[in-house]
């Protein structure tokens, strides 16, 4: 059946990458609360940039912020390696998070260099 509710985004497989993403730096727990907040404003860019995208209507510009969610899902990811490297969070979660860090990053690359 048909979700004719559901906005454009929320259809995309990078948007639904990027938030697990977001879902996984919040169940990381980790403890070092300034890199926690970077990591939950970067997946929550990431999240929010997608979206964005999905609006524009110029290919350029809908590339350009689809660059910028890729960065933030980057970003992202980082922060969950450095939390995991640092023993400041739960290693499975944070490991979970960097598969959906990198699907992202693919998923966002095919949509920039698609052409319409």
């Amino acid at each position: 059946m048909t979700n004719f509710y559901q906005l454009p985004h929320e259809r995309l497989r990078a948007y639904q990458e990027a938030r697990r993403l977001l879902e996984c730096i919040r169940d990381a727990e980790i403890s070092d609360c300034r890199l926690r907040d970077q990591a939950i404003r970067a997946g929550t860019s990431a999240c929010l940039n997608i979206a964005e995208a999905v609006g524009r209507t110029s290919l350029a510009d809908r590339a350009r912020v689809l660059a910028i969610a890729r960065g933030e899902g980057c970003e992202a990811g980082a922060a969950l390696d450095i939390a995991l490297a640092a023993g400041r969070c739960r290693p499975g979660v944070a490991l979970a998070g960097a598969g959906h860090a990198r699907a992202v990053y693919a998923l966002l690359t095919g949509l920039i260099r698609r052409p319409g």
